[in-house]
């Protein structure tokens, strides 16, 4: 009599991370991390930069409006309201999309959320083109309003969408496409607003036309692509659609394995269907991943990176470069920004989530610091602004090379389907709230403390990697189940003990065959 074999869950795994780890990317899933993208992230990063280059010119159009309506120049006073207004409107549109992308999510799903936020997109397209031809300032202040609303609810249902379509051997690498558009997006505002392009008087209206384009190729092609597999199983209970779906985007027949995982992460949940804000902050067992997302996103927002922003050209200028090559140099920014991205997101599962954030925050605040004592010597070595730069640069990329797009992929992981879309709707509200207050406070702390601004954005920075360092697990390659039982000790409450686990695969769904599958095959792909 043969001895018998021992068949251990772990072996399953290891088999099942070999498999996975061979497993091609296919089109499709490609395709849809593009040009999800594309119509999403690329516009809000395009629109963190594009109302630069044309300053001058739409405030004159602001001046000259007034005087042809109340026949006589608009005061000092009003014209800077005016300004900030059609600014930091961006940022109350952007709160607003947050708030409302939980329920949009429930009724239209991930893909078609997406979908129907290319309408915000090109309404506020036409509005912002179309307001200097109408000589209405107020269409450029509401059409930023609009824009704010297609961002906010872009950078909720895209990083929901990559997260619950991807492979688990890829999650974070396919959510780096979020960072990566983004950082195009600010890229392609600075490029296209020098003024041999249309930063110049006579078009600068046409910077605003280019956004209906991002979005209306998402619409040739994201309506082709699957919903989500784990909406459609989970929330809809379409199991020939989900099967679809991971058919599709994992390019393989047989996807029994995946469907089964999802079956057995829909049974250990407490509430199938979707939980509301309150729930999700009243329940212990998600208490501390949301503890993590809150002050993550704070920090992504509060690190100082927007900041950054004002001093680069004033730097520049003490460097010694003349003022009309200063645009030119300002794009190695937006250049250091997409290359960090992109690095980012080929190391990111090779690394892992937990190191590149922690080392982005610790590299930050020790450029932060570099930068501090360089501006308060660079009056005195006439060298010394081409340090400041360089750390400027430096900053950039420890920002880019973690904290710029982690925080989205982690919202995602960190929460089982029925939490995920409360959880990000806090997440974007954090996001927005922190983005408005930075605008809102940073030009009186830079009044107050002068070269030592950046001092506050140390502290942030170092703060926010202790935090991570003793709180955050590493994520990478683990189901979304097993980062709930990372958690499990934190949040003080019982992790599923392996028998558990065995029944609630048993109790799940037999397959074509009428096989039941086994434990191991909780471990899948996704």
């Amino acid at each position: 009599m043969g001895k018998p074999q021992n068949d251990h869950p772990a072996d399953h795994k290891i088999s099942d991370s070999r498999k996975n780890s061979e497993q091609p990317i296919t089109a499709c899933l490609l395709s849809a991390a593009f040009f999800g993208a594309l119509g999403s992230s690329f516009i809000y990063g395009y629109n963190l930069s594009v109302v630069n280059a044309p300053a001058l010119f739409i405030k004159a159009f602001y001046n000259t409006t007034w005087i042809e309506r109340y026949g006589e120049p608009l005061a000092a006073e009003t014209a800077t309201l005016l300004w900030s207004v059609t600014v930091s409107i961006f940022a109350i549109g952007g709160l607003l999309g947050a708030l409302a992308v939980s329920i949009i999510l429930k009724v239209l799903g991930r893909k078609g959320t997406l979908l129907l936020n290319n309408i915000f997109a090109v309404i506020a397209a036409l509005l912002l083109t179309l307001g200097e031809r109408a000589k209405s300032f107020e269409m450029l202040i509401i059409g930023r309003l609009i824009i704010g609303v297609n961002s906010g609810i872009a950078l909720s249902a895209l990083p929901m969408y990559l997260g619950e379509i991807t492979p688990r051997h890829i999650r974070g690498s396919i959510g780096q496409f979020n960072s990566i558009l983004i950082c195009l997006g600010v890229f392609m505002g600075q490029v296209l607003g020098l003024p041999e392009l249309l930063g110049q008087e006579s078009r600068w209206s046409y910077l605003f036309s280019f956004l209906a384009l991002p979005a209306i190729l998402q619409l040739c092609v994201l309506p082709f692509l699957p919903e989500s597999p784990r909406y459609l199983l989970i929330e809809r209970r379409d199991e020939a659609g989900a099967e679809r779906a991971f058919q599709r985007f994992l390019g393989k027949k047989d996807v029994s394995q995946e469907l089964e995982e999802v079956h057995a992460e829909a049974r250990a949940q407490e509430n199938l269907h979707t939980a509301s804000v309150l729930q999700l902050l009243r329940s212990p067992g998600v208490r501390w991943q949301l503890i993590t997302i809150i002050i993550t996103m704070a920090c992504y927002q509060l690190c100082g990176l927007n900041a950054i922003w004002y001093y680069t050209n004033g730097i520049l200028r003490e460097a010694g470069f003349a003022e009309n090559i200063i645009p030119y140099i300002t794009l190695s920014t937006g250049a250091i920004e997409t290359l960090a991205a992109i690095i980012s997101g080929l190391v990111i599962e090779r690394i892992g989530r937990r190191p590149l954030l922690i080392f982005g925050f610790s590299a930050m605040a020790v450029f932060f610091s570099l930068l501090t004592v360089f501006l308060n010597f660079q009056e005195r070595l006439s060298w010394m602004p081409y340090f400041s730069y360089i750390s400027i640069l430096a900053v950039i990329a420890s920002f880019c090379s973690g904290p710029g797009g982690i925080p989205f992929v982690l919202t995602g992981e960190l929460f089982e389907q029925s939490f995920r879309p409360a959880a990000f709707m806090i997440a974007g509200t954090v996001n927005w709230l922190s983005n408005f207050a930075v605008g809102l406070l940073f030009p009186f702390i830079q009044e107050t403390l002068q070269s030592f601004a950046f001092l506050v954005f140390v502290v942030v920075c170092v703060l926010g990697a202790i935090y991570l360092f003793v709180v955050l697990p590493e994520t990478k390659n683990k189901t979304f189940m097993d980062i709930s039982k990372s958690f499990a000790k934190i949040n003080k409450i019982p992790a599923p003990s392996p028998s558990n686990e065995m029944e609630l695969v048993l109790s799940s769904k037999p397959d074509m065959n009428g096989r039941v599958q086994d434990i191991a095959k909780m471990e899948s792909s996704f």
